[in-house]
């Protein structure tokens, strides 16, 4: 069906859930063309139940289920065709990397939460028991249910009191990418960890356009400063552990991909205040998913480079066609540092020569960094220890050297031969194929001069530059 024949059958939402639930191939729902502005919504838009309820999706039957790298699925039980979930938003003690953990607030011990996955048509029930100490709610972010359902504190839910259970009850009429979190005292309690990914599986997709490898990322950014034990929830700007799934590297696992599989990477981002830009080394993808929805595709372009706005999700895909150990990180450059790279003085091109043994009286086996750079921190701050509670703030080992990155950092693994998924280890470049230390034989070859350096043209005062062009200096 096209997008014009659409348009012209005028279709509703109520008759999309009806008679389109299962219609398209490929996955591509009516709900999700009409959201993209194709058909006239009722004015009442309530409840939509399908004339014939479809049976519960099924993982392996329906679709190939998700992986969250750090994480889990939310487990269910079917009572009576309804899809049953448990969701307990408590405090607990979270490890973002090795070193590094703090008083949080997740759901089933978890921050994010487990990833609720279902399909498209499912009829769900989730029960919320709240054991913080305050009140919460849950919001199915990007969901389309009933108002009731919505969990907006305030506005169309009571606000669910410490030791009470609460029920949501609603049938998924969409498929796509979404989130959970809490709608009550967001900026606290959204910044202490109550988020989580809402997968829904389109139906009718055959086996064989299914991505063989579906990854679940969401991304998150806290302000924990070394000594403390719980992240600060007032913070604005400054956030200094950067995290996928709830881990920061070098806590981070890897996704590990067979060699020729089509991946899909969904990312979410329900950070405090920060966009996330997204690069993928080694591959060109498509963009394949918004919040909304499916991108039809006409609209999808290749990039190498995803923006994830806060409050949005995206979905990536490619095919996993080039061995070895690729980076997957924000390209914002201070989100793959860690705690010790914030707040920091500038001492870049500073002299240094006489400050290590003046300091040194004060504090045995000071080491002065930063005047070239921040690139060796990581093994200095191994070196020298670090505050307690804290991680150093840039990376770990390498296969090669150390990696001076941390935060939102994680490797895309490709092999050959995967037969478990497990962590493979570090890449085994073939013989040629590594960057190496040039020879003189291939310098001389070549005609290349490693002793001539370019030299930059002198710098000139304003009037230095004025008067060789012939102007005059007022005064």
């Amino acid at each position: 069906m096209m997008w014009d024949d659409l348009a012209n059958a005028k279709l509703t939402r109520r008759r999309a859930i009806v008679s389109g639930a299962a219609a398209l191939a490929g996955g591509a729902s009516i709900v999700n063309q009409l959201a993209l502005g194709v058909g006239s919504p009722p004015s009442d838009a309530g409840p939509v139940q399908a004339n014939e309820p479809l049976p519960p999706a099924e993982a392996g039957r329906d679709y190939n289920p998700v992986r969250t790298p750090n994480g889990e699925t939310l487990a269910w039980k079917l009572v009576d065709g309804v899809k049953v979930f448990h969701l307990v938003a408590h405090e607990f003690v979270h490890e973002f990397a090795p070193g590094l953990v703090a008083r949080v607030w997740g759901y089933n011990g978890r921050t994010p939460g487990p990833t609720i996955e279902v399909g498209e048509g499912d009829r769900l029930r989730f029960y919320l028991t709240n054991r913080l100490p305050a009140p919460t709610t849950i919001h199915w972010h990007g969901l389309l249910l009933p108002n009731g359902m919505d969990g907006v504190s305030g506005l169309n839910q009571r606000p669910v009191q410490p030791g009470e259970t609460v029920v949501y009850d609603f049938t998924t009429r969409q498929s796509g990418t979404s989130m959970y979190h809490s709608h009550f005292d967001e900026m606290t309690q959204q910044a202490l960890g109550l988020v989580g990914m809402f997968v829904i599986h389109p139906r009718a997709v055959p086996p064989e356009k299914r991505p063989h490898r579906d990854f679940v990322l969401m991304t998150h950014e806290w302000r924990i400063d070394p000594g403390t034990s719980r992240p600060d929830p007032t913070e604005m700007t400054d956030f200094n552990v950067l995290t996928f799934n709830g881990k920061a590297f070098p806590g981070t696992e890897p996704l590990v991909v067979r060699l020729g599989e089509r991946v899909r990477i969904r990312l979410g981002n329900l950070s405090p205040m920060s966009h996330h830009p997204i690069h993928l080394h080694g591959y060109h993808f498509r963009v394949t998913e918004t919040g909304g929805g499916l991108v039809p595709d006409s609209a999808q372009v290749p990039d190498a480079t995803v923006l994830v706005p806060v409050g949005s999700t995206r979905a990536i895909e490619f095919v996993a066609d080039a061995r070895g150990d690729w980076a997957l990180h924000c390209h914002m450059s201070h989100h793959t540092m860690n705690q010790m790279g914030h707040r920091l003085p500038n001492v870049i091109g500073v002299d240094t020569a006489g400050l290590d043994a003046k300091v040194r009286r004060l504090l045995p086996g000071y080491m002065s960094m930063g005047r070239a750079g921040m690139g060796g921190m990581g093994e200095h701050a191994a070196h020298m220890g670090v505050p307690e509670n804290s991680i150093p703030m840039l990376g770990a080992p390498g296969p090669l050297a150390y990696i001076d990155m941390g935060g939102m950092f994680t490797v895309l693994k490709v092999r050959r031969d995967v037969n478990n998924y497990d962590d493979p280890g570090w890449y085994e470049h073939p013989e040629g194929t590594l960057a190496s230390v040039a020879t003189e034989e291939a310098l001389h070859r070549d005609g290349i001069d490693v002793e001539r350096v370019p030299t930059p043209p002198p710098v000139t005062k304003p009037a230095e530059d004025r008067a060789a062009a012939g102007g005059h200096e007022h005064h």
